[in-house]
């Protein structure tokens, strides 16, 4: 049986769960011993730092901004437990949007992310205006890569060392 799931779209105060997960060494550690100049990241750790102080600016950039940007935390629904969180971003140069999803680390494996990603492909696409969803990320990946693919996404190919995947309406509708 699938487990129900929900998103959620925190509160200001709310931010201490996506904090939570920034700074935590399990949940980030896909992201470790990459080279990039991003205020915060923790190279060794894959963590990034996301202080109380830049809460206000983050979240008026991420909340009610749909659809250039959306973003909520996935909530189980027979509990309201928040397990990740989801979001999508318009990337003008390649007209597609951009996504994420994040579960947190104690509740990986379940299934989650498969669930998550039919429901932000269904909230995109139907009632956002979105045309096509892309992610990319490691090769090594395999389970991120396994659940895009069954979800529909499509592998465009490795590019620099970085698997890409691309979804479009159309594919998603089944047109």
């Amino acid at each position: 049986m699938m487990e129900e799931l929900e998103f959620y779209i925190p509160k200001l105060e709310e931010l201490w769960f996506y904090q939570k997960m920034m700074e935590d060494p399990d949940t980030m550690s896909y992201n470790a011993g990459w080279d990039v100049s991003y205020k915060g990241y923790h190279k060794d750790t894959g963590v990034i730092d996301f202080p109380r102080e830049e809460w206000e600016d983050w979240y008026s950039d991420w909340i009610g901004n749909e659809p250039e940007r959306f973003f909520a935390y996935i909530k189980r629904s027979r509990d309201g437990e928040w397990i990740g969180n989801i979001n999508f971003h318009h990337n003008k140069i390649e007209d597609w949007w951009d996504m994420g999803i994040v579960i947190y680390a104690p509740y990986r494996g379940n299934g989650y992310s498969n669930t998550a990603l039919k429901m932000l492909m269904d909230h995109a696409f139907n009632d956002c205006g979105v045309t096509a969803l892309h992610n990319d990320f490691e090769p090594e990946r395999v389970a991120a890569r396994k659940a895009h693919i069954k979800a529909g996404f499509r592998e465009l190919g490795v590019e620099n060392g970085i698997c890409q995947l691309k979804i479009t309406k159309e594919e998603y509708m089944g047109d």
